[in-house]
């Protein structure tokens, strides 16, 4: 009956020593490994350094020009454009500017990087049935488990920084724009396939030419997706390293700040609904775009 009553559980020494065995194995990867990683990822680092230091030196209206320029290229919308000029001057006003820019600055690098890393990963998806089945568990397993999990081995491998804080975004945020990469692509008619095959277009034509462009909108709703969960990451980044917006919110937990919580949580709010009406709005005018085309 004791079976039936006590689940069967690992002796604790042996349980001790697979978790020390464990730690210490990846600590000695940290030192052999450690410095050679973070030196990949040093133009990476540096590229973030001049886009933060480019936004917070610019003069602000400067600044604020290109924000309402990019809003209109986007959106074609002169109501979201002056939203967005009006947000940013709100954040300046209350003093949030500095952490603003670095968080447009790691939100923009990070939202780039998962760009260049999913699209090929969701057209590797949607090419292969093999490929989808064995990505799909890590995208699983990167969506669903904990962020602060994740920072552990970030941490003893890079340390605290910048670099850090950005991969555990990267991580975070990565998982929507390979997802609809991979439906949009293999969700594009078969008849305009079969149209293009019948042309005598080679696979790679078949991907540039029909595949890709008629997969843009669900593509785009995945780097709308992407920069939402990359601003949510901001908070716990923000625990290792990274400057932004952040940083006050945990002052103000550590120290009960209310105002100073509230107002840098809604420029973060801010920054998310001018992104996503942005993104989402352009990815309406090249839907559009199609089907004017069709």
């Amino acid at each position: 009956m004791d079976f039936f009553n006590k689940i069967p559980e690992m002796d604790r020494e042996s349980l001790r020593e697979l978790k020390k065995g464990i730690d210490l194995g990846f600590k000695d990867f940290s030192r052999a490994y450690g410095d050679a990683i973070e030196s990949f990822f040093d133009p990476l680092l540096y590229f973030l350094i001049w886009l933060e230091k480019l936004l917070v030196t610019s003069p602000w209206p400067i600044v604020i020009g290109v924000f309402g320029l990019l809003a209109w290229i986007g959106s074609r919308s002169i109501k979201l454009v002056i939203g967005t000029m009006i947000c940013f001057l709100v954040i300046g006003y209350f003093g949030m500017w500095k952490n603003c820019m670095a968080t447009v600055a790691i939100i923009s690098v990070s939202t780039l990087v998962c760009i260049v890393v999913g699209i090929p990963i969701g057209i590797l998806m949607s090419k292969s049935n093999r490929a989808e089945k064995s990505i799909l568990p890590i995208l699983d397993m990167m969506q669903t488990i904990p962020s602060f999990v994740y920072l552990i081995p970030i941490i003893m491998l890079l340390g605290i920084g910048k670099v850090p804080g950005l991969l555990a975004v990267c991580i975070y945020a990565l998982p929507p724009v390979v997802r609809l990469t991979n439906l949009g692509i293999r969700e594009v008619d078969k008849e305009a396939l079969e149209a293009s095959e019948a042309f005598g277009a080679t696979p790679m034509q078949k991907l540039k030419s029909v595949q890709i462009p008629l997969s843009l909108p669900t593509i785009f709703a995945g780097v709308n997706q992407t920069i939402m969960m990359a601003l949510a990451m901001v908070v716990i980044a923000s625990m290792i390293g990274v400057k932004g917006l952040g940083i006050p919110i945990l002052q103000s937990i550590s120290n009960q700040y209310l105002a100073l919580g509230m107002m840098n949580g809604l420029a973060i709010v801010a920054l998310a609904i001018i992104f996503d009406r942005v993104t989402q709005q352009y990815g309406q005018r090249i839907q559009k775009h199609r089907g004017q085309k069709k």
